[in-house]
């Protein structure tokens, strides 16, 4: 938990985050109200330790404030012996809890405890919310739903792999449902309730990344102006995972290979060793063997990584299952448009066997979406398909997310034929680094792009 304390003795604020940090957690501390409050808008906290009495400010105008900026955010009031009655005043308007200053270590990791089990408690009804209305916007991917021996397989060993706390390899084409498994994995294992976080590898430069997983602190580079917890802190007692880790700079390999191998690393611009209580999962679709071989991956966090390690069938290789899943994204968006459709029509289904699914899952669900808008009868036909299926006219033109066709010269803006044209190249790309080469644009750009387009 990252604590806020805010009291005016600096001698008292040095212990109590000195007494905070035994246990596990961090803490910032802040000497008056202002402080504290410019903190709060700045960093994201889990809980605040108040004084009551800050010199000239009152600390229950202070507590109030953070009740209305922060509303749910735990506050456990600090008093000197003697005012129990405003502590109780405070708990009254929605204090967490008390301390009576000068108090014991004892005492204090009891509110410790107990703010860490209300926080546990939060982080549970959050995951059930979260897990609730995913459920409703996205539906599940069916990719755990199969027929093809390949894939049983994989999810054999993921199930087996999933109690441990060994970590785990996901291989596969772009599309192919990598980071659904990595997901699943966390799910069925004892670390379900934890937190699951992800860190996409090729999404920034060097320095912003591995300020993005390791966290900084004030002054360690041009633009940092505050001290930054990573991803690695976000996912303390839970589940890390590293996507596209074939494309992690070779820079911050070592500092990886560190924090699998020892479970230590420290932030950018600090000394400070930490331990980290993770699991692994990392995914990627590119040759990781190739990629040592190449001298751009390192072959030592590759064999640390390289424990479980299993490869996500692409769609071409799982014809049983291409039609079913077919099927299941029609039902899905047919009931999100409100659409009553029976299924889909001979030739559609033909049409969608013939084809070699390039951008896997991701390729067929879009093409499934854009069919169950466009559809003029009461089942999917051939012609409700995109234009670039086999079977289809219209040449190398792309299809329009909304219906029709854009092609160079057509009379659409710039905006939706660069979509286009970015949905085109991902889908016919085996990776990223290959979308990225032939869209002429760096990495970092084109996964900005991808989350703007909700492609991820």
């Amino acid at each position: 938990m990252q604590f806020l304390i805010i009291d005016d003795d600096k001698t008292f604020r040095d212990a109590a985050c000195i007494l905070v940090e035994v246990e596990g957690h961090t803490a910032d501390s802040a000497a008056t109200g202002e402080d504290g409050l410019n903190l709060l808008k700045q960093e994201d906290f889990d809980a605040v330790l108040l004084d009551l009495r800050l010199g000239a400010e009152s600390g229950m105008e202070v507590l109030s404030e953070i009740q209305r900026q922060h509303p749910g955010l735990p506050v456990v009031i600090l008093t000197a012996q003697g005012s129990i009655p405003l502590a109780v005043e405070a708990m009254r308007r929605g204090a967490a809890d008390f301390l009576e200053k000068p108090f014991l270590r004892e005492p204090f990791v009891a509110v410790l405890a107990r703010l860490q089990q209300l926080r546990r408690m939060g982080l549970r009804i959050e995951k059930l919310e979260r897990e609730a209305t995913e459920t409703r916007r996205e539906s599940v991917e069916p990719i755990f739903d199969f027929s093809v021996p390949a894939m049983s397989e994989v999810m054999d060993i993921l199930r087996r792999a999933a109690g441990t706390p060994a970590s785990v390899l996901i291989l596969g084409e772009s599309g192919t449902g990598k980071s659904v498994a990595a997901r699943a994995v966390h799910s069925m294992s004892h670390l379900a309730d934890r937190p699951f976080v992800t860190v996409s590898c090729p999404s920034l430069s060097k320095e912003l990344l591995e300020s993005e997983l390791f966290g900084h602190v004030k002054g360690s580079f041009t633009g940092a102006v505050k001290d930054h917890w990573g991803k690695v802190r976000s996912a303390e007692g839970g589940t890390l995972f590293l996507d596209e880790i074939g494309d992690l700079p070779l820079e911050i390999q070592p500092k990886l290979l560190r924090l699998l191998q020892e479970r230590e690393y420290e932030r950018l611009g600090e000394n400070v060793t930490r331990r980290a209580a993770i699991r692994f999962i990392a995914a990627t679709n590119r040759d990781l063997k190739q990629r040592v071989a190449e001298g751009s991956f390192r072959e030592d966090l590759f064999f640390r990584l390289n424990v479980i390690t299993v490869v996500m069938p692409p769609l071409r290789e799982r014809q049983g299952d291409l039609l079913r899943f077919a099927d299941h994204y029609l039902k899905y968006f047919a009931a999100q448009c409100g659409r009553r459709l029976t299924g889909l029509t001979d030739d559609a289904a033909a049409r969608l066997l013939a084809h070699a699914w390039p951008g896997n899952l991701r390729e067929l669900r879009n093409a499934i979406e854009r069919a169950v808008i466009l559809a003029r009868g009461e089942a999917v036909a051939a012609s409700d398909l995109p234009v670039d299926l086999p079977g289809a006219s219209g040449g190398g033109s792309q299809p329009a997310l909304g219906g029709g066709v854009i092609s160079t010269g057509a009379k659409v803006t710039l905006e939706a034929l660069e979509e286009a044209h970015i949905r085109r190249v991902l889908a016919e790309s085996t990776s990223l680094v290959e979308a990225a080469e032939s869209l002429g644009i760096d990495q970092a750009t084109l996964y900005r792009k991808r989350k703007k387009l909700g492609l991820e």
